[in-house]
């Protein structure tokens, strides 16, 4: 074979992966997307970040942009029941314990995403490439929670938040985000011990394949937007902004699809009974 026939078989290869690709993602999802990165930039522009702690302010906006970027395309992926996601959701992992580091706040955060965050992404991946739809294998079957469940979840986080928020007022930072104002650290550290508790619901319910995970998502977003003006990390608002729109995107298609397999299973039972009740 000629070079220039490789390069041309080449070139069709790469295109139609990309359209593939490009197919793959609604016209919502597009523009969803493509939106929330371009208000990312223009946020970026607009409020400037500080140095904190001797390290540049640049460094740390590229810090949120890659955030932003990552858990955007995670978000749309988990709606979509693509377990491709936890790919993406390791580097949404890698760019946030940085943050936390740069930044010197969010231990809990932090911890969370080093010993849960890390493994379970790496569990789930595992779990839904067992758990496949039938009839489209780049889907994964989804499911609810019962209702003695969800009692359960709520009162183990009740009992981290307040035990993990005091332990963590007791840490001392000199140099942190909110060092100048101990009152909102403290503040913070309760908050940050609850969206860390509901972080873990949240990515309980995502390796079992429950929807109340988008639930979870819900909660965990508005207490990241507390978190987030407190701090005056204004273009993390706009990932947020992404989230609630996304949660709503992404548990409406999960309720959906949920339905209309409870619809296939019981018309499945009702033709057997019929068939079993048929007369000879």
């Amino acid at each position: 074979m000629k070079y220039n026939e490789k390069t041309s078989l080449s070139c069709q290869k790469k295109e139609n992966v990309f359209k593939k690709l490009w197919n793959y993602y609604s016209t919502y999802e597009k523009c969803w997307f493509l939106g929330i990165t371009v208000l990312a930039f223009v946020f970026a522009f607009l409020f400037p970040e500080e140095d904190i702690g001797g390290v540049n302010g640049k460094i740390i906006m590229v810090l949120y942009l890659v955030d932003i970027f990552s858990n955007i395309l995670c978000e749309l992926l988990i709606s979509k029941q693509s377990r491709w996601n936890f790919i993406v959701s390791l580097l949404v992992e890698v760019t946030e314990i940085s943050i936390c580091i740069v930044c010197a706040y969010r231990f809990a955060t932090m911890a969370t995403t080093i010993f849960f965050w890390i493994p379970i992404d790496i569990i789930s991946f595992v779990v839904w490439n067992r758990h496949k739809d039938d009839k489209d294998e780049s889907l994964t079957e989804v499911r609810k929670l019962s209702g003695w469940q969800e009692v359960l979840v709520i009162l183990g986080i009740i009992v981290w938040t307040v035990a993990v928020g005091f332990l963590l007022t007791l840490i001392d930072v000199e140099e942190g985000i909110l060092s100048n104002n101990p009152i909102l650290e403290k503040v913070v550290c309760y908050i940050d011990a609850c969206c860390s508790a509901v972080g873990i619901a949240n990515g309980l319910f995502i390796l079992f394949r429950y929807r109340e995970q988008w639930i979870a998502w819900y909660i965990s977003c508005a207490l990241e937007i507390a978190i987030n003006i407190i701090s005056g990390q204004w273009v993390l608002l706009v990932l947020k902004f992404g989230y609630l729109t996304n949660t709503t995107y992404g548990y409406v298609k999960w309720t959906k699809y949920i339905r209309a397999k409870k619809r296939e299973e019981s018309d499945k039972t009702n033709l057997i009974l019929r068939t079993i009740k048929k007369p000879l």
